[in-house]
């Protein structure tokens, strides 16, 4: 609470502080027409010539009664405007996120399985090679290659013009920002569970599995990964500022409609009221992960429940 509170004001005040008009987000080329008094009539209307302080007061009263303010760019609501997009935003990057962790699982045994042969060797170079490779350069490479020279999948948007509930033509347009979403994340995380992996193998239990004669892969798979589990669910709840990260550049690359580029758009306008409500709601988002994160971790590590039993006793004296 009091980090969205601290979070709230700051980018209440940069926001505001920062150089730009923002009346001709509201009023457009009308805004060059307007004389100076009217200007400051249109200022008094939208609460813009108050101090800071006063309007951030004055905002956070209505936020707390479910009011987030008009959109300066659609004149609109916020929070409908929001409401047309957020699903995308959580279609793109919930499907990438569950495919970047089940991808990086399954790359992780791989690897781990075949732990300094060549196969491993090969796959950490390519894989350190694309974790390097800038999100925005993937996507543009797929552009190029499956939209603008074999021509099999559009290029942007998040469905064809009159296909807003066609499934099929939505996933045909998840297809590439999907692909580019994954691909920029997925070696980061599976060399992460590969080395906790790779450490588990190095234990005295897996020696003792392996001379009862236990295949390799039920090792990994029944022992060695669930003794990683509490791990792995601590690196999806610290990995969810990175995907959302990733969600609003793709959507930027290929204009599709979501958050991230309606943010931009609230950073190019000075559409303030927008920008302040997304950057809360990215907040709160990263927030309830970390702690949903280490809720679980701790239940399912007793050395995690038993050090974080300490920590809230410690607060408590």
């Amino acid at each position: 609470m009091v980090f969205m509170l601290m979070l709230s004001i700051v980018v209440f005040a940069l926001s505001r502080l920062s150089p730009g008009e923002p009346l001709a987000a509201y009023y457009g080329d009308a805004l060059d027409r307007m004389s100076i008094e009217q200007k400051e009539a249109a200022m008094s209307r939208l609460s813009l010539d108050r101090p800071v302080a006063e309007q951030y007061l004055a905002w956070a009263k209505n936020v707390l009664r479910g009011d987030f303010g008009i959109s300066y760019i659609y004149k609109r609501p916020v929070s409908g405007v929001i409401k047309d997009l957020w699903f995308n935003t959580l279609l793109l990057g919930g499907i990438a996120y569950v495919l970047t962790f089940a991808l990086s699982t399954l790359l992780a045994v791989f690897c781990a399985r075949r732990e300094g042969g060549v196969i491993d060797a090969v796959a950490c170079k390519i894989g350190i090679v694309s974790s390097l490779i800038p999100t925005f350069f993937v996507a543009v490479l797929c552009i190029l290659i499956f939209s603008l020279n074999l021509k099999i999948l559009p290029s942007g948007g998040a469905y064809s013009v009159g296909h807003k509930h066609d499934i099929g033509d939505r996933i045909r347009h998840l297809i590439l920002p999907v692909f580019t979403l994954t691909l920029s994340h997925l070696w980061y995380y599976a060399h992460i569970l590969r080395n906790k992996l790779i450490d588990e193998l190095h234990k005295d239990y897996v020696l003792l599995l392996r001379v009862k004669r236990l295949s390799m892969s039920r090792i990994l798979y029944r022992h060695c990964l669930r003794n990683c589990l509490p791990a792995l669910i601590t690196i999806m709840s610290i990995s969810i500022p990175h995907i959302i990260a990733g969600t609003y550049i793709t959507e930027l690359v290929f204009s599709y409609p979501g958050l991230g580029t309606l943010a931009l758009e609230s950073v190019r306008y000075k559409d303030y009221n927008t920008l302040s409500v997304i950057t809360l709601l990215t907040g709160f988002a990263v927030i309830c992960a970390g702690i949903l994160g280490q809720e679980i971790s701790a239940r399912l590590d007793p050395a995690m429940r038993h050090e974080l039993a300490l920590k809230q006793e410690h607060v408590r004296l």
